[in-house]
């Protein structure tokens, strides 16, 4: 038995308002709220895990190992999701013109459809954020959260 106190038997999120927790539940209301008019606009079969390949694919395509990478999860994992939107019909695999022994994966016209109706609503989303703070405070933090993402991109890139 661990001797680690667990104060008021809180999670970390109730016990400090990390950064991650901060970012966390503004993520989760945006994909519940896209998520669920993506339903509404044709496409019930696209959950939210499936933006780990959404989110990544090249206009020109991708390789599976690529998209895994770029997602930080296992060949595998993405290859199980190319698997489940192939069936769906929103991707198709085909050799990869770079690398006769690779496959890539492409959006098919479908694919493209959800795609973009995923921006729309995402913008749509934004919108609705910035009615619950006000247009001003919705603006400095899409700014700081960029310049944050790029400075989190330079310092992952080896640059000081």
């Amino acid at each position: 038995m661990s001797n680690v106190s667990f104060p008021g038997a809180q999670t970390i999120p109730g016990t400090k308002a990390t950064l991650g927790s901060l970012l966390r539940r503004p993520y989760e209301y945006l994909q519940a709220k896209v998520y669920g008019e993506l339903s509404a606009r044709g496409f019930p079969d696209i959950r939210p895990a499936h933006s780990s390949l959404l989110r990544y694919i090249r206009p020109e395509g991708s390789r599976v190992v690529d998209l895994a990478e770029r997602a930080q999860i296992t060949k595998q994992s993405m290859a199980y999701l190319v698997g489940d939107l192939e069936g769906l019909g929103y991707v198709t695999v085909v050799p990869d013109p770079d690398d006769g022994r690779a496959k890539r994966v492409m959006l098919t016209t479908r694919g493209q459809a959800v795609w973009t109706t995923l921006i729309e609503l995402s913008l749509a989303a934004e919108v609705n954020c910035a009615e619950l703070i006000g247009a001003d405070d919705m603006a400095t933090l899409r700014r700081i959260l960029q310049n944050l993402s790029q400075a989190l991109e330079t310092q992952g890139s080896g640059a000081s």
